[in-house]
């Protein structure tokens, strides 16, 4: 099985403008495509932005609405998956989401954040109820987090046993928790025998400092591609042989004794 290249779009876009968002997502899917990447992972809430305040009810729309049209748009001209971040309203109540469109333009796979972190957050969003969302791409079995829900290790290994090969994680990781990107990840990725994609934004946004540092990282650890502090476009491979002889030789799942971790839920 070929293996599938994967794109990490570090950019914060513009907070608060939608169109200028999709432009510059369209200008990495075109980047991306050159590249022969067949998959493109933007950050959390790109369509509208992180730092929006009273603006998430206005900006929020439906798993369906117009920013997903525009992206099924943009994933068929250029003929890859895109993984996006966006606020999703459903009815009164609002979801920090992402959601996976293919390279025909059909929607793969809707997952709202579990883990909400901080006031904003909590203020803003619901958190959502359904830990494990994956969907197949190129062969690929792709499961979705959010940001702070990949912190939380029963989350990584309920993908684990599930059979994610390949962890998508839109994120909005700031200053000075930058040690996420730097260990914590590259760790879930080893201890749960999967590849993670995690893909951040940059720079100043209202409160908050985002510190890049995106990253796809390997079954064994290994960090494949790592983006800088600014923006940046990064590309790694995904290696189905790879992760089996990885998996094959790394039996933590294998040597699990569930009888034992009764007391932890």
């Amino acid at each position: 099985m070929p293996s599938l290249r994967t794109a990490l779009l570090q950019s914060s876009g513009r907070p608060g403008a939608v169109a200028e968002n999709l432009k510059a997502l369209d200008e990495a899917a075109a980047r991306a495509a050159d590249a022969g990447a067949r998959l493109l992972v933007a950050p959390e809430l790109f369509l509208t932005g992180y730092a929006i305040g009273d603006a998430v009810p206005e900006l929020a729309e439906p798993a369906d609405g117009p920013g997903s049209e525009a992206i099924a748009e943009i994933a068929v001209r250029h003929g890859l998956a895109v993984l996006y971040g966006y606020p999703e309203r459903d009815g009164e109540r609002i979801f920090n989401a992402s959601q996976l469109i293919g390279a025909d333009g059909v929607r793969l796979a809707n997952y709202r954040k579990t883990h909400l972190f901080g006031c904003f957050e909590q203020e803003w969003f619901t958190p959502g109820e359904q830990t494990v969302v994956q969907a197949d791409l190129d062969g690929i079995r792709i499961g979705l987090l959010i940001c702070y829900d990949v912190e939380f290790p029963e989350n990584v290994r309920a993908h684990a046993l599930a059979g994610t090969d390949l962890l998508l994680v839109p994120t909005a990781q700031m200053h000075p928790f930058q040690f996420v990107a730097e260990s914590v990840v590259p760790v879930r990725a080893f201890e749960s025998q999967m590849y993670v994609a995690y893909v951040n934004r940059t720079g100043p946004e209202g409160e908050f400092e985002f510190v890049g540092l995106s990253c796809l990282a390997g079954p064994d650890g290994v960090v494949r591609t790592r983006a800088g502090r600014g923006e940046e476009l990064v590309i790694g491979e995904v290696d189905p042989e790879f992760l089996a002889a990885s998996r094959a030789a790394n039996p933590y799942l294998a040597d699990r004794r569930p009888g034992l971790y009764g007391s932890l839920a």
